[in-house]
């Protein structure tokens, strides 16, 4: 490790950071030679609020991502690498460039691939995603449920009958479903369990990838060391994630049991280097939805420097 202070590494929801908390409870950062504090090689891991938590008591506006509790942390020094949605990273890492915030880049592809849902009530007559036409599906804006909903529902639907809406935390999404004020509601694990738990049903489901995010101050060789910790947390979630359930199961408080826990819904596979076609792909995608600007490149945002 060559930097000269502790790393603050983000830790928000379990879905999206198993494979950091697996590399710290099991010692693979410390192998790499970082988290050893006597050492003077600190890593500091924190904890940040987010929408998934059962004890959330913040709210989300659609257009103010930057005053969200992990990014306004980020642009305070309060934390120097983390991870979310890859279109997520992606709108921050445009958006903080071109307003003079503190630049943040895109350091890899990350390691967990979360799984969101598309649910409905038990008793809706909502079968299939056409059926969703015109109709108000609550997410989180400009984060991953957002981007993913859009991505699963666009192979059925025209975008002007896409209709996302705000109802707040996954919890507080799953009331209102209950309530009727809205006909599908996005999750994300463990809310996806919970809702089948709870009589819920699942209309459709798909994975997405997670990127990574660092300021221009942690150097290569620790984000390298960074991403081989959490590349054999990958190996170890990948023979078994069972040991670790109770980190999703203690995000509900006391909704979901281990036993209620869909773990087959877990994958994770090693950091990547972020490709110039993967930012093409994602970027244009993005910005065909109106959810970033325009005119953005990838030698400005992307920095690979952890696999050179």
């Amino acid at each position: 490790m060559t930097n000269a202070t502790p790393v603050k590494l983000a830790v928000m929801n379990a879905v999206h950071d198993l494979p950091v908390l697996v590399a710290r409870d099991e010692g693979f950062f410390k192998d790499e030679g970082l988290d050893i504090e006597d050492e003077g090689l600190d890593i500091e891991y924190v904890t940040t609020p987010s929408m998934a938590q059962v004890t959330t008591s913040h709210t989300v506006q659609f257009d103010s991502v930057f005053d969200r509790p992990l990014d306004s942390v980020y642009n305070d020094g309060g934390i120097d690498q983390f991870r979310m949605c890859e279109w997520g990273i992606v709108k921050r890492a445009v958006e903080a460039e071109a307003g003079g915030l503190r630049s943040r880049k895109i350091v890899s592809l990350g390691a967990s691939m979360s799984k969101f849902a598309i649910v409905v009530r038990g008793d809706s007559d909502i079968y299939e995603p056409e059926m969703l036409k015109g109709k108000q599906i609550a997410v989180t804006p400009n984060n991953g449920s957002h981007f993913v909903t859009l991505k699963m529902i666009e192979g059925f639907l025209a975008k002007e009958h896409v209709s996302v809406t705000n109802v707040g935390s996954m919890p507080q999404r799953i009331e209102a479903l209950k309530m009727g004020t809205v006909a599908a509601v996005s999750l994300m694990e463990p809310w996806i369990s919970v809702a089948e738990k709870e009589g819920l049903r699942v209309l459709m489901e798909s994975h997405s990838t997670r990127a990574e995010a660092a300021g221009d101050d942690l150097d290569g060789p620790t984000l390298a060391a960074m991403f081989r910790a959490q590349a054999r947390a990958c190996e170890v979630l990948a023979n078994d994630p069972t040991p670790y359930i109770h980190y999703f199961v203690n995000e509900t408080g006391g909704r979901l049991d281990t036993e209620d826990f869909r773990h087959q819904r877990l994958l994770h596979a090693p950091p990547q280097p972020y490709t110039r076609e993967r930012w093409d792909d994602t970027y244009n995608w993005t910005v065909g939805w109106d959810m970033t600007m325009a005119n953005a490149n990838y030698e400005d945002i992307v920095d690979n420097r952890a696999f050179e």
